[in-house]
């Protein structure tokens, strides 16, 4: 699965030399977490409710309005903007998002194909890519069961499925330290009774079951 598949198009930017009362008024209408700041159609930083929290009074403050408005109209984007932002490619891989997040400690990425901006991906994309990834909304039947670690070990309960004439929509799988792995399986039976019994007949513990009827 690929960024650009996952990613929202076209986002709202705002540029850098733009005054940040505005960004708040667009964050606020939209109803937006952060938003990339470009300089023309590069991407040169990203603004969060975090940075607008480092650059506006505090709630303590004796200003009046009409003084709090001139002090965020002479702020600028720059000013608060989270700079040097880190840029994903549309054509990348959902995982490598997901790792340049998780080793920056980061929720969201501008997604730029050739110096332009054409979208940005955030955790909650890679969230639900994930759920959908497993099936976890499908109706069905998720099956994980224990299996050796081995070549054929999918094969095998993949045979075992279609014997049942099961459709397997869904799979995943845990590998652990023992030479076993946890496999997730979703298909979209319902009654699976006698294809649990053939799994254990072939040697496959199965360790949980859950069913799905809509």
């Amino acid at each position: 699965m690929y960024v650009k598949s996952r990613m929202t198009a076209n986002p709202y930017t705002i540029a850098f030399n733009s005054p940040i009362n505005e960004v708040i008024e667009l964050m606020r209408e939209h109803d937006l977490k952060r938003v990339p700041v470009v300089d023309g159609e590069k991407v040169v930083g990203v603004l969060t409710h975090s940075d607008l929290q480092k650059v506006s009074p505090t709630k303590a403050t004796t200003l009046s309005i009409y003084e709090l408005n001139y002090l965020l109209s002479k702020t600028k984007v720059s000013d608060a903007m989270t700079k040097n932002a880190i840029t994903i490619s549309p054509d990348a891989l959902l995982e490598e998002a997901a790792l340049i997040m998780r080793e920056n400690r980061i929720g969201t990425l501008p997604v730029v194909d050739n110096n332009k901006i054409v979208g940005i991906i955030t955790e909650s994309d890679i969230f639900d890519a994930f759920i959908e990834l497993l099936g976890f909304r499908d109706e069905g039947s998720r099956i994980t069961v224990e299996a050796l670690d081995v070549p054929g070990a999918l094969a095998d309960i993949a045979e075992i499925f279609e014997s049942f004439n099961s459709n397997i929509t869904h799979v995943g799988t845990y590998r652990h330290d023992d030479g076993k792995s946890d496999v997730v399986i979703r298909t979209n039976s319902i009654v699976t009774d006698e294809l649990e019994k053939k799994l254990e007949e072939h040697g496959y513990k199965i360790l949980h079951i859950l069913k799905n009827v809509k």
